[in-house]
């Protein structure tokens, strides 16, 4: 089995730390489940990059990815777009389904996530949900015209927790993502570690008090603004996390 996985710093894998400074990831974490679970050992690539809107994922990774010649490719986009001010809902539908018809187009399976709910602890949160519901209800209306598998992460109450969430309330952290990979091989009728969808142990609340969030603005906030206002990405100048198959072996 081969499987590739394109899209931003959630696929990519942000959030989920090794102790030398490299992430792992759901996606990672999905390529491991799957070896485990045929017994043998699966080609994994990964060419997702922090920071990039759903245009970008398109237009940079989707025929890349398909060159490789996949089994499966797994998609999400979209949270970089709801970020800014003028997010266009219908458009990042529209790339999602060109993403779906090429890969029918050469025989590849899609996967197509939602990702986790982070509203409840972002400082406009009620605009991250609003535009959340939105995409991820057209998105699945297309993942059902098109018969292809669904991942619903945004729908998981679970999830929407602090003690998923990294300190800048945007990237998942380790438990978030292996909850996510239990999801994604669950989509996939694979088995997964039953401790990967076991509750994350509770967190102290995001918000505590005005000290706390004047903090959170100065380290998270403030150095996204600037990146903004001088049309920079987190992603400049990145590789993609692995542009050509790696060998997961079902003992990984």
């Amino acid at each position: 089995m081969r499987i590739v996985s394109i899209g931003d710093s959630f696929t990519e894998g942000i959030g989920d730390e090794r102790p030398d400074g490299t992430v792992r990831g759901w996606a990672d974490l999905v390529a491991t489940g799957l070896a485990l679970d045929i017994g043998e050992p699966v080609e994994y690539a990964n060419l997702a990059i922090r920071g990039k809107l759903m245009a970008q994922i398109v237009r940079e990774q989707l025929e890349p990815a398909l060159a490789l010649e996949p089994t499966v490719l797994t998609l999400n986009g979209g949270g970089n777009d709801m970020l800014r001010p003028r997010a266009d809902v219908a458009r990042i539908c529209s790339l999602t389904e060109h993403v779906i018809t090429r890969c029918h187009a050469v025989g590849v399976r899609p996967l197509i996530l939602s990702g986790g709910n982070p509203a409840r602890n972002l400082p406009m949160g009620r605009r991250m949900q609003r535009l959340g519901d939105l995409l991820t209800t057209a998105v699945e209306e297309l993942t059902i015209k098109h018969d292809v598998m669904f991942t619903n992460m945004w729908a998981d109450a679970e999830l929407t927790h602090a003690a998923y969430w990294c300190d800048d309330r945007l990237h998942l952290n380790a438990a978030g993502h292996h909850r996510v990979a239990a999801h994604v091989l669950q989509t996939l009728g694979a088995a997964y570690p039953e401790e990967w969808m076991l509750p994350a142990a509770s967190g102290p609340a995001l918000a505590p008090g005005l000290a706390a969030n004047a903090a959170y603005y100065r380290q998270h906030v403030l150095p996204w603004i600037r990146r903004r206002l001088t049309r920079r990405s987190s992603g400049d100048g990145r590789q993609p996390k692995y542009i050509d198959w790696r060998a997961i072996e079902p003992d990984a």
